[in-house]
């Protein structure tokens, strides 16, 4: 006999404790990680990136009327997966491109309209994210996104990453354009990097909580620069596609992933005990 409280995460059953693991991985609210995670995730910096300078620049709508907008999205897309009851690709996903867009609308509206330096902006995310993370670990006893099934993990899961995306802008940023390196430059450092964390983790045994915050973290100026190598002019160091079509492209093709794991479920957790 089982009861499940899903509003309160809770659960109480009479059943082996593998039967345990197993209905509790049911009601984790995260995708599984593997590589069609990484991919979408990418995809979705990208977005993030390009659909912020479509909305601001190419449709005319400016910095903060953008901001609204997309954070009143977000808003919508939040409470729409804190009711879901388990994992659902459209609703996650839907919300990670909005809250891609959002993260990238306050380092830009730091940076541009209160003039706040983007290093500055870096300690400070770094710094917020920093104590989300001390927060969770105090509150939870665990960062790991394999036990998202309460609202207060999901709280602190969705706080993590919004302050992850607007850490990610401000250090592509900061590297491509304040540093002028370039954006493609920028994302050749960026993807040595996840490959040296993937290597220690993989060789040297890395804890994979850090690991993986640490990769997400990076693959958001990662996809930040490869989406600004499309987009921007060839004189600016782009190859001049622009933001609607590389916004576009990058939206079909998260589109196509996403409808992919809807099919064939290659995305739901597995038992990691």
């Amino acid at each position: 006999m089982i009861a499940v409280n899903i509003e309160k995460g809770d659960l109480t059953m009479d059943m082996s404790e593998e039967k345990k693991d197993e209905v509790a991985l049911l009601l984790n609210k995260v995708p599984e990680v593997t590589i069609f995670f990484w991919i979408i995730k990418i995809l979705c910096t990208t977005v993030g990136e390009t659909a912020a300078d479509y909305l601001n620049r190419n449709i005319g709508l400016g910095l903060s009327v953008t901001t609204y907008i997309m954070s009143a999205l977000l808003v919508v897309m939040l409470l729409a997966q804190f009711k879901t009851k388990k994992y659902i690709a459209p609703v996650y996903w839907t919300a990670v491109v909005f809250i891609s867009v959002v993260g990238t609308l306050i380092t830009d509206n730091l940076t541009d309209n209160l003039g706040v330096p983007l290093l500055a902006s870096t300690i400070v995310f770094a710094i917020a994210l920093a104590v989300t993370f001390a927060l969770w670990y105090r509150s939870e006893k665990t960062l790991s996104i394999h036990s998202i099934r309460t609202p207060k993990r999901e709280a602190f899961y969705w706080a993590a990453i919004l302050f992850t995306f607007a850490l990610g802008t401000a250090v592509g940023d900061l590297i491509a354009e304040h540093y002028a390196i370039g954006y493609l430059p920028s994302f050749i450092i960026f993807s040595i990097v996840i490959a040296l964390i993937g290597i220690e983790w993989r060789i040297f045994k890395f804890s994979s909580v850090l690991a993986f915050w640490a990769v997400y973290i990076l693959t958001r100026p990662l996809g930040a620069s490869f989406g600004d190598f499309l987009s921007q002019p060839i004189n600016a160091g782009g190859l001049g596609l622009g933001a609607t079509v590389t916004s576009f492209i990058f939206l079909f093709l998260i589109l196509a992933f996403v409808t992919y794991l809807i099919v064939t479920k290659k995305d739901v957790a597995v038992n990691h005990t």
